[in-house]
């Protein structure tokens, strides 16, 4: 399936600015959420093809997210990317195991967020 339409979720309007920057010169249809509840929502109602999603956030945290939409019917096909300052191995092994496909520290590198979404395509 060919990636073309991202949600990008992150409570930081310099980050979603950043990312969605990013994307949108590569020739992705960018969303932003800037809550974990925001993020499970819009994902049920315009279904993207791929979620950039923060992990640090206040309300529902990125793992909540992720794991309410890895394991919601309509939103369980979605990929998700994690996006966070978490960096410690325990940290990438819950967001695994939540459901995310990828997991990067930040601050992002361009081309890794792009290869890991060309890799899930």
């Amino acid at each position: 399936m060919a990636i073309s339409r991202i949600l990008v979720v992150d409570d930081s309007p310099t980050e979603r600015f950043f990312l969605s920057e990013l994307l949108v010169k590569n020739g992705y249809l960018v969303s932003m959420a800037e809550s974990g509840e925001e993020a499970v929502a819009q994902a049920k109602q315009t279904l993207p093809d791929l979620i950039v999603m923060d992990v640090v956030m206040p309300g529902m945290n990125g793992y909540q997210a992720t794991r309410m939409i890895s394991k919601e019917e309509a939103t369980k096909h979605i990929p998700v990317i994690m996006c966070t300052t978490k960096g410690q191995e325990t940290d990438k092994v819950w967001g695994m195991r939540q459901g995310a496909k990828a997991y990067l520290v930040k601050p992002v590198k361009p081309e890794d967020l792009l290869s890991q979404i060309k890799a899930l395509g």
